[in-house]
């Protein structure tokens, strides 16, 4: 069956460094269903011929991997058209309407919008697909796909959702986190459910705590007119490090379907301990970094914290007692996303003289960027006399064990939303029991001032406030920038 692509939003960022060149490697690797098209739509006055040569332009220069192949972009620049016009305009919603019907002709087509606007458009579009009956599926499937921000609190994103179901079934919506494209996010459900040497030490009994940390090295910059109003709760927490841990906890699903595996990511959350707002202050550590009052859009004295870190507790049989450590931060020293498995110490230290030696413990990195791989922590005998022993380390890494480049993020989620895989997407609910989780934090610290103790010079692992925090519950942050090179 044919596939049309059509994304609201054309002419922005989005499309241009990510939906297109994913959209384009896709063609070049052959991975593209055959008479798939791609039709965009946004406000500003383009030619099919005008956006084609933008977007190859921008195309060569964000497109990961291979060298930019003109030959390949031409065979695919035939498909990509154009049709101007306005969201809120009727009429020329309409004319949208028609144009697609004249590229579909009488066959059926499975037909994807994407919403790559700005989150206030999201409505708009929605109400204008349903007053136009083009969610409806006699011609072939029609799916939805909503990128984050979903709401900025749980009372936003259940009323984006009810708007969503008045024109769209739970079916059809796709709410996409770049995040779980990640090859190596994925690597985490295989190492897992895969292989049996994990998962009988997956557990509270093995398992001292998770660490799971997105850290970048980089200022808010020119995002600050956004980043000020969202803080690194709304922009990290409640979509990216939540995803993670619900890959890291959940349990094995009874089939790798799609329904399936949403369900056990959503018992996860169901199984965090809800923390009232009071309760907040002693569960999580923020700061700002030096200089980010000065960032354009960022108000004179603002109190948004660049850089969080929050303790949950999974309250099941498999991670009672078991602390989640979620962190993430702006201007930090390096940009690293991993999760770190710290398991417990043993039992009986046989290997020290006089008083028990404090040594550190096995443990787990699962790195999910910038070199994807894995990491395992152990300790070995040094050679020579006497039992010295030293933490040595086992590792897996994508580029040497596989040939070629990893797909972009955005590559494996274009191809399972047309496919209708939804594994990957996060349900309804996942999404507003992420927001009651993550909305204690952001009213408690809307609600107090920033400390100067909270401040942080860029280049460092957050505030000393945070090292303290953790250090009070008898643990210390894995502060190493990326393990696999």
């Amino acid at each position: 069956m044919p596939h049309t692509i059509v994304i609201f939003g054309a002419s922005g960022d989005l499309t241009s460094r990510k939906l297109v060149p994913a959209l384009y490697n896709l063609k070049r690797a052959g991975s593209l269903p055959a008479d798939t098209r791609v039709v965009g739509y946004s406000r500003t006055p383009m030619t099919d011929q005008q956006w084609r040569a933008s977007l190859r332009e921008t195309t060569a220069k964000h497109a990961e991997g291979e060298p930019f192949n003109a030959a390949a972009w031409d065979a695919f620049a035939s498909s990509i058209h154009y049709q101007p016009g306005d969201i809120g305009d009727a009429a020329e919603m309409a004319g949208l309407k028609a144009r697609l019907e004249q590229l579909e002709g009488s066959a059926a087509a499975t037909r994807v919008y994407y919403l790559a606007t700005a989150p206030q458009f999201y409505a708009p579009a929605v109400s204008a697909l349903g007053d136009l009956g083009m969610a409806e599926e006699s011609a072939g499937p029609r799916r939805i796909v909503v990128e984050k921000p979903f709401g900025t609190d749980l009372v936003t994103a259940q009323a984006l959702n009810e708007h969503l179901h008045t024109v769209f079934k739970e079916s059809q919506i796709y709410r996409i986190d770049h995040y779980l494209g990640k090859e190596s996010v994925q690597n985490i459900i295989a190492l897992r459910f895969a292989n049996t040497i994990f998962e009988p030490i997956w557990n509270r009994r093995y398992i001292d705590h998770v660490q799971i940390t997105v850290a970048e090295e980089v200022p808010v910059g020119r995002r600050g007119n956004y980043y000020d109003t969202a803080g690194v709760l709304r922009d990290m927490f409640q979509n990216h490090l939540l995803q993670l841990l619900m890959v890291t906890a959940m349990e094995a699903p009874v089939r790798f379907r799609a329904n399936a595996v949403r369900n056990e990511k959503v018992i996860v959350l169901e199984a965090i301990r809800p923390l009232e707002v009071a309760e907040v202050a002693a569960a999580g550590t923020r700061g700002q970094y030096r200089g980010y009052l000065a960032e354009p859009g960022v108000a004179p004295a603002s109190r948004t914290a660049t850089f969080g870190a929050i303790r949950l507790e999974i309250d099941n049989w498999r991670w009672q007692g078991v602390p989640f450590y979620l962190r993430s931060g702006k201007c930090m020293s390096c940009r690293t996303t991993q999760i770190v498995i710290a398991f417990r110490e043993p039992p009986l230290e046989l290997f020290a003289d006089g008083p028990r030696a404090h040594r550190e413990a096995n443990r787990l990195v699962i790195q999910i960027q910038p070199a994807e791989g894995i990491q395992m922590h152990f300790h070995t005998k040094v050679p020579g006399g006497g039992m010295r022993l030293r933490l040595t380390d086992l590792e897996f890494s994508y580029s040497r064990e596989f040939e070629g480049r990893l797909p972009e993020a955005y590559e494996p989620l274009l191809l399972d939303v047309m496919l209708g895989e939804a594994s990957l997407f996060a349900r309804a609910d996942e999404v507003e029991k992420s927001w009651e989780i993550i909305d204690p934090f952001v009213k408690s610290w809307a609600a107090t001032d920033m400390p100067a103790s909270d401040i942080y010079e860029a280049g460092h692992w957050g505030p000393a406030t945070s090292d303290a925090w953790i250090a009070a519950q008898g643990r210390t942050w894995f502060d190493t920038c990326p393990v696999l090179k």
